[in-house]
């Protein structure tokens, strides 16, 4: 996406070595940004802990790469949710990467 000076591009269009090298990098990545406080299930649309739409806390299983990186990427851009500030240092401790279910999503990281 940096070579092509894009922000977000359709995953399936990217040239068969960029997609290879991105999904690499994507490999290294936490695969959710759940920090095991989620708001979603009292009722928010929007969850407190980790930014994500309650569509798209019950949807990250079957969400692609592509799609879990716009999320991140959005979320990373609002910085609102406590992942950021408030529990920042959950995401520091790796609690995130260890918290299983909290989200209804079951995956907390690859295995």
């Amino acid at each position: 996406m940096v070579y092509f000076r894009e922000t977000e591009c359709d995953e399936d269009t990217l040239p068969a070595a960029a997609r290879a090298a991105w999904l690499a990098w994507y490999d290294t990545t936490p695969d959710t940004p759940c920090i095991a406080i989620c708001s979603t299930s009292q009722g928010d649309d929007h969850c407190k802990g980790c930014g994500r739409t309650f569509d798209e806390v019950q949807l990250w299983p079957e969400m692609t790469p592509g799609e879990k990186r716009a999320t991140w990427r959005r979320i990373m851009m609002e910085s609102s949710a406590w992942r950021f500030n408030r529990y920042a240092e959950r995401v520091k401790e790796g609690v995130a990467d260890v918290a299983v279910g909290a989200t209804g999503d079951g995956a907390s990281a690859r295995p």
